[in-house]
């Protein structure tokens, strides 16, 4: 899959997926930015939070569980801009039993996001067409 990030201006910029969907990122005015969209450390925690939230209903769905209104709420901790904790937190339905609230804790820590976050992926930059 790839993703593009499109300067609009200052440090706006369009970010367009493969697959048609677009949405903007942006720095808040206090640094420079136009505050057009998230900052890309936002959307980082947004990734995570919505990744939890799917990978557990996913897996309550083959349970026949209902989530009801499933609510995933990451808190990003920063050293300088850099986030250095996401601390994730579900609000689950009150008629599920201790059996099932613990699966599902298990089940969130499972997300792709989660585990290259806590993992650390490999990133590698390079200049597109440079010729050697």
């Amino acid at each position: 899959m790839k993703v593009v990030a499109r300067r609009s201006e200052g440090f706006a910029h369009r970010i367009e997926f493969g697959d048609g969907h677009e949405l903007s990122a942006d720095e808040p005015t206090d640094q420079g930015g136009t505050d057009t969209g998230p900052r890309p450390t936002q959307l980082l925690a947004a990734s995570l939070a919505s990744c939890t939230a799917i990978t557990m209903e996913m897996y309550a769905g083959v349970k026949e569980w209902d989530l009801g209104q499933l609510e995933v709420e990451v808190e990003t901790s920063y050293e300088g801009p850099v986030p250095s904790a996401f601390a994730v937190t579900v609000d689950l339905p009150d008629h599920l039993d201790d059996e099932q609230r613990q699966r599902l804790l298990t089940i969130a820590a499972k997300c792709p996001v989660h585990k290259v976050v806590a993992a650390g992926a490999e990133v590698s930059v390079a200049e597109r067409g440079a010729a050697s």
